[in-house]
């Protein structure tokens, strides 16, 4: 039986694959959302690249309370 001609009654998602589980859902976020929506709700689950917690302490190695705070005020004094 295809994912196509599966009712939402006879589904049982312990029965189904993991393809097949991923096609529904894929499915039922482009009819709920859309074609765009589905895309933008995706990509909130990105997983990105790197370590962060690793690369922030690098980036924040430099900064100090003081150096921080002068920073904001020149942004909103820039807006």
């Amino acid at each position: 039986m295809s994912v196509q001609t599966m009712s939402v009654r006879t589904m049982d998602v312990r029965t189904m694959t993991l393809e097949q589980i991923r096609l529904v859902g894929l499915e039922a976020l482009t009819r709920e959302l859309g074609p765009a929506g589905m895309v933008r709700f995706l990509q909130q689950f990105e997983t990105g690249k790197g370590d962060y917690s690793q690369e922030r302490h690098l980036w924040l190695a430099e900064l100090d309370v003081q150096m921080l705070a002068e920073r904001i005020q020149q942004r909103r004094q820039e807006a």
